[in-house]
């Protein structure tokens, strides 16, 4: 069993940048890739970014890429998303997943355990 907890979420101006945090306990945190996702009303859910387990390759929806950047510290069994020059459309709530694999994967359905979110809104 893995228990994800995000944080950091919160109200920002577009422009503005946020971190968000994502504290893993249970299952060895280190031998599985772990991804960010985020869901805006009325929306499916979307992949915003993934890493693998060693934090060595790193993967970003188009939509992000240049603006977000995703890390890990296996040590603290935490995963980050800075996002920087944040834009209304990142208006979301974010969650963060694991899946029992050390590779990544944009499908959703692939992951295992998912956090509760955290609430980010931009605004114009």
């Amino acid at each position: 069993q893995v228990q994800l907890v995000e944080s950091g979420g919160g109200l920002v101006q577009a422009g503005g940048s946020l971190r968000l945090s994502c504290a893993a306990s249970g299952r060895t945190f280190s031998s599985y890739a772990m991804g960010w996702f985020r869901q805006a009303p009325g929306k499916e859910r979307e992949f915003v970014s993934a890493i693998t387990w060693s934090g060595g390759i790193a993967y970003y929806a188009d939509s992000v890429k240049g603006r977000f950047t995703i890390s890990r510290d296996n040590a603290k069994n935490t995963v980050y998303l800075q996002m920087n020059s944040l834009k209304p459309e990142d208006t979301a709530v974010y969650y963060c997943a694991t899946r029992l694999a050390r590779t990544v994967v944009a499908d959703g359905n692939m992951y295992d355990y998912w956090g509760q979110g955290t609430q980010v809104t931009v605004s114009s």
